[in-house]
């Protein structure tokens, strides 16, 4: 694939992503996070198995070998971050989980250091450090001096334990690198979609209560975010590879932002400050700053 499609495939897949945070919102009105996450994966866990056995042609009985990884991988990445990501907007605004969310990459790379003994530079810590300045602006509502005298949003706080357990599970996606990465999401899906099934069944399926908002609502999130935005997100990597790629996660607080002052909700200056901080932050931490500076390695 050239880089100019990989490009407007990895610039569609984080749009996708952001559509999820302001989509998401609406549907919580109607139904509760655990709920609105089980129906995501029932439906998209199908097309995931599909495009796993088209795209990368797995031997499906080599992969279940890491079952107590998937199983892992199922609880935390799919029922745990997602239940607490909703649960997180119910209190939070979308453009503040974004940008919360934008610190993912240097909370990895702090636990792949622990965990996985990976290198950390100096410059990557730097950017870590960035990355946490900005959040804590947003989540101050910029009043980084006050730190201790204020009271924090809940759902602020949630996105902070929300991206901690999105960071377990890339950890133990790192684990299984035999197992193609759509195949992973795809086996860890189903295995959660199992787990979830009888206290959704106690919960009470919300199917005929459901507005025809709501059902175009989760319609999106299975279609766009859960399955095009994972193909578009692997086939960019394959084309302009992992480092490269990861810099255009800084593009979902931006898209976010950009859909909610569409909406009529514009992001506010302390948000827009935070989120500049971030991106730095990521763009030193990915390595991006390093490769510029001819400095980077790459670390298996």
């Amino acid at each position: 694939m050239k880089p100019p499609k990989a490009i407007t495939l990895l610039v569609l897949c984080t749009l996708f992503w952001s559509g999820n945070f302001i989509v998401s919102q609406f549907i919580l009105e109607e139904m509760s996070p655990f709920m609105l996450t089980y129906l995501r994966w029932l439906f998209a866990v199908w097309f995931l198995i599909l495009l796993a056995h088209i795209i990368e042609k797995p031997q499906w009985k080599k992969a279940v070998n890491g079952w107590t990884l998937l199983i892992g991988m199922g609880i935390t990445g799919i029922i745990m971050y997602n239940t607490i990501l909703y649960s997180a907007l119910t209190l939070t605004s979308s453009i503040n989980a974004s940008i919360v969310t934008a610190l993912n990459p240097g909370l990895l790379v702090i636990l792949s250091a622990v965990f996985l003994k990976e290198k950390i530079s100096g410059i990557q810590i730097s950017g870590i450090l960035v990355s946490l300045l900005g959040v804590m602006i947003v989540i101050t509502g910029g009043r980084i001096t006050h730190l201790f005298d204020i009271e924090y949003n809940v759902g602020d706080l949630l996105m902070l334990l929300a991206i901690s357990v999105w960071s377990i599970y890339s950890i133990f996606g790192k684990k299984l690198p035999q197992i193609p990465p759509i195949t992973t999401t795809a086996i860890s899906s189903c295995i959660a979609v199992v787990i979830m099934t009888p206290f959704a069944l106690l919960e009470g399926l919300p199917f005929s209560q459901m507005s025809t908002q709501t059902t175009m609502g989760v319609a999106y999130i299975v279609i766009f975010p859960s399955v095009l935005s994972f193909m578009f997100w692997n086939m960019g990597v394959r084309a302009l590879g992992a480092g490269r790629t990861g810099i255009f996660l800084n593009l979902v607080p931006v898209f976010t932002a950009l859909i909610s002052t569409i909406l009529g909700d514009p992001a506010t200056v302390v948000q827009m400050t935070g989120g500049i901080f971030v991106f730095i932050g990521v763009y030193m931490t990915t390595g991006m700053l390093e490769r510029k500076l001819g400095r980077y390695q790459k670390i298996e």
